[in-house]
């Protein structure tokens, strides 16, 4: 039996199907509308949503660093139930009994409390430099060797400006030996303690190293909760520390743990305990909730389970941290969810000119019947405008979204100095740089978004040019 001749609408060739899109969209100017805004909306969610993560990761990167994996900071002036006394003031056996527990890499301690900044002398009282009031600064007595171990000191002591900032960062003489005097400084009588100080604050009150500097505070007794005598007592600055968080190095100043518990003359030498796990992603839950009891029962922490504590006493950095890396994460959602209404509106962009498109093109939809052409046919052309269309505008709106993304943080202060305008207040901000992570997943969810509202909105002209009644279609003038 021989073979059955192929029809002629199924033998003729297809490429005027290509051929007849490209030309449309070429000929007419209008088209270029719709790729000018599927250009804009892929770059712009590209780049917003890259500098969204950006923060979120920085402030991962920084906040963990900072605060170690895991903290201790138990109510000091609360007793504990078990045993009806305050926490335990010495932090000897709480070291041992966290560095002894599996999961745990390094551990140290930490005193914190605040103080007042003066001019040497006492006669000028240094203000805020962001806020303009009293210049209360937030004293952290350390273990050096232990404090390397657990958080990111020592980079932040080795770090370096970006190249706008008008910070001049001044090393410590010694990494090994952060507060030792620094050489050349000269004192009357007795060798003074050391501090070190955030990079920014040093920055904002024009101190240098070598500096004396005056701090006031006054202490609170445990047993009765009363203020003490105000204290006193001159620090020379040996150095200056940043960690690329304003909000830190706007206020934190480091001294010698012994140093400050003997300033403030307080029997308990710390205040909070910092960790370092050897597995945060995998073992922080078990580690913390099998510590929360350990310590409860070795008498430093309260009661996980009691409702005003609630575990509170021995957390993670992100649950510390919750409420800035939750708002982060909240804004690039409702960025992705705004930015979404751009492409959205580059889709009805699409289906008006489509339309249009339509209702010029009847008669040649007529002759295109006449010579063969199938409705399928007459679909496929249309659709593929708007697939030439995605194409050109992703591709372009893609490289330069990752281009911009890549180069945020010079493009801006390009921007800023050619107009005369400070975009990027590094003051002001978290970070002391615009950062951005290029996410492939995110980029390639974006592309797939373009190419599905261009095929949705040019597929309802597209199908309602197949439908077109050919001798119709011929009478159009």
């Amino acid at each position: 039996m021989g073979m059955l001749p192929r029809s002629p609408a199924r033998a003729r060739p297809r490429v005027y199907r290509w051929f007849l899109s490209l030309r449309y969209l070429k000929a007419r100017r209008t088209n270029w509308i719709g790729v000018a805004g599927l250009f804009v909306a892929v770059a712009a969610l590209i780049l917003i949503l890259s500098i969204m993560a950006g923060f979120l990761s920085e402030s991962r990167q920084h906040l963990r660093g900072n605060l170690a994996d895991v903290m201790v900071m138990p109510r000091m002036d609360a007793p504990i139930a078990a045993t009806g006394e305050l926490p335990r003031a010495d932090p000897g056996p709480l070291l041992e009994l966290v560095r002894s527990h599996p999961g745990v890499a390094a551990a140290s301690v930490q005193l914190q409390w605040y103080g007042i900044m003066m001019r040497e002398g006492g006669s000028e009282v240094m203000e805020h430099p962001l806020y303009g009031d009293l210049g209360l600064v937030s004293l952290v007595g350390i273990d050096v060797e232990d404090e390397y171990a657990t958080t990111d000191l020592r980079e932040s002591l080795l770090s370096t400006p970006p190249p706008a900032s008008r910070v001049r960062m001044e090393y410590v003489d010694d990494i090994d030996d952060p507060f030792a005097q620094p050489q050349g400084f000269e004192w009357d009588g007795l060798p003074l303690p050391t501090i070190l100080v955030g990079a920014q604050l040093a920055g904002s009150l024009g101190l240098h190293k070598g500096d004396v500097v005056q701090i006031i505070t006054s202490s609170i007794d445990r047993e009765e909760g009363a203020v003490g005598e105000p204290s006193n007592e001159k620090f020379v600055i040996a150095g200056f520390f940043r960690t690329g968080e304003n909000e830190m190095d706007l206020e934190r100043i480091y001294m010698q743990r012994q140093v400050l518990a003997t300033f403030l003359d307080r029997d308990a030498a710390w205040s909070q305990a910092m960790l370092r796990l050897d597995d945060y992603e995998h073992d922080h839950e078990r580690i913390v909730a099998e510590l929360r009891h350990k310590l409860y029962q070795a008498g430093y922490v309260h009661d996980p389970e009691h409702p005003f504590y609630k575990g509170g006493e021995v957390t993670t950095w992100e649950a510390f941290r919750g409420n800035l890396l939750g708002a982060i994460e909240n804004e690039k959602a409702l960025m992705g969810v705004m930015l979404s209404l751009v492409m959205l509106v580059a889709g009805f962009t699409i289906f008006a000119i489509h339309s249009m498109l339509v209702a010029e093109k009847r008669r040649d939809i007529g002759i295109l019947c006449a010579l063969g052409g199938t409705p399928r046919g007459i679909l496929a052309t249309f659709l593929l405008i708007g697939c030439w269309e995605v194409l050109v505008g992703a591709s372009l709106g893609t490289l330069v979204g990752v281009y911009a993304a890549l180069r945020i943080d010079p493009l801006e202060q390009w921007l800023s100095r050619t107009f005369g305008v400070q975009i990027f207040n590094r003051d002001v901000y978290l970070f002391d740089h615009i950062p951005s992570v290029i996410e492939i997943s995110g980029v390639a969810l974006i592309v797939l978004g373009a190419i599905s509202v261009t095929l949705l909105f040019s597929s309802i002209p597209a199908w309602r040019a197949a439908r077109l009644d050919p001798i119709e279609a011929l009478r159009s003038e």
